[in-house]
């Protein structure tokens, strides 16, 4: 049986643009500026390839203690600017649907709790649901460890998984845990980059992809 694991950011909330904000204050009250564009090609990355790669942009290096502080003011700054974010079309009844029909789902995203308790609240979710935030001993994508610990705890091959993402990251993550993905317009990447990152099919939204599961091998 096929199994779907969803981003969150971007995927199934619209919470990119407050994730781009949200660093770029951060990082701009440690004396690091950084155009907001160049940031929103990186959200979706693990926060610290994010810090990483402003770091490089301004040819700076920060101190650990100025790291950890620019991660702290980023939630901050974000649970500000998206106090209540809001679910993308379809990201609520996906799930409902996906019960109602028995198969297996879950969350994955480098983002942890209680960061994204408002968000997981916005789609709905319950405890039942599996969600597989970021911690220290699984690394963000581009890794495939969010992805590869979604499908261990769902007791699914990684071969009968595919990855739902709205970043190039997800289907790099994806490819790197060889399994299939399939990428939705909702964060602001473009149809051909998601396909040139690895996805085999690109969908508007969540619920377009929910009207073509069975492209996918899912019927319901």
């Amino acid at each position: 049986m096929h199994a779907l694991i969803f981003d969150l950011d971007g995927t199934l909330v619209d919470t990119v643009y407050a994730h781009v904000l949200a660093w770029q204050g951060a990082l701009g009250e440690v004396g690091i500026a950084v155009e907001g564009f160049r940031l929103h090609r990186h959200v979706g990355s693990s926060g610290a390839l994010i810090v990483r790669y402003a770091q490089r942009m301004a040819g700076r290096q920060l101190s650990a203690e100025q790291t950890e502080t620019v991660h702290r003011r980023h939630s901050e700054l974000f649970r500000q600017i998206a106090p209540r974010p809001r679910a993308l079309p379809g990201a609520v009844q996906v799930f409902g649907v996906l019960r109602d029909s028995q198969i297996p789902c879950a969350i994955a995203t480098a983002s942890y709790r209680p960061l994204i308790d408002a968000s997981l609240d916005a789609v709905g979710v319950g405890p039942d649901t599996v969600v597989v935030e970021g911690n220290k001993e699984l690394r963000g994508k581009p890794e495939p460890d969010l992805f590869l610990a979604s499908g261990k705890r769902l007791g699914v091959e990684a071969a009968d998984c595919i990855v739902v993402g709205d970043a190039v990251w997800d289907h790099v993550a994806a490819r790197r845990a060889r399994m299939l993905s399939v990428g939705v317009l909702t964060g602001g990447y473009g149809e051909e980059e998601l396909y040139h990152a690895g996805a085999f099919r690109v969908y508007g939204d969540i619920s377009d992809l929910l009207h073509n599961l069975d492209e996918l091998g899912i019927m319901i």
